[in-house]
């Protein structure tokens, strides 16, 4: 198995607000699948694999990389500016695609469904720009990440 992995991903209680049931869905799928598969490494520390703490801290996200020892790596602040907008809107097409599921007609909600995966797969690209100094991730790795931002971004 590859080092350059994540190990463990955690969710700090404190930044998680109370979610809806799909949001909930949503969030244990995708850290259940980061924990499956993934692909990870921190620039410049050949450390892994590892375990990594996602919070919101003064409104900016918080990315605590420890070893498996749980010595720190890096602590990385990412500034929510660049993600904000793609949140709100991926949070919006979310609630569009589940109320479509219980009225719409199939071809209305492969419509959204399509909608729906072009803008997480954006996202996931911006996340990857944003942390690219710091992290390397690949896009399934960063859709995951990016599934579990939304979650926290609710409170933060």
């Amino acid at each position: 198995m590859s080092e350059n992995r994540l190990i463990d991903v955690v969710l700090d209680e404190a930044s998680i607000a109370p979610a809806s049931p799909n949001a909930e869905h949503e969030r244990r799928i995708a850290l259940f699948d980061l924990k499956e598969t993934n692909s990870f490494c921190v620039v410049g520390a050949d450390r892994g694999p590892y375990v990594l703490v996602l919070s919101m801290q003064e409104g900016r996200l918080a990315l605590d990389v420890t070893d498996q020892q749980g010595e720190r790596i890096v602590l990385h602040h990412l500034a929510m500016s660049t993600l904000r907008k793609l949140i709100k809107d991926y949070a919006l097409i979310c609630e569009s695609y589940h109320n479509a599921i219980r009225h719409a007609s199939p071809s209305q909600i492969e419509a959204i469904d399509m909608g729906r995966r072009g803008l997480h797969n954006e996202a996931a690209e911006v996340l990857q720009d944003a942390v690219a100094d710091r992290f390397e991730v690949d896009l399934e790795t960063a859709r995951r990440l990016f599934t579990l931002v939304c979650a926290l971004h609710v409170r933060g």
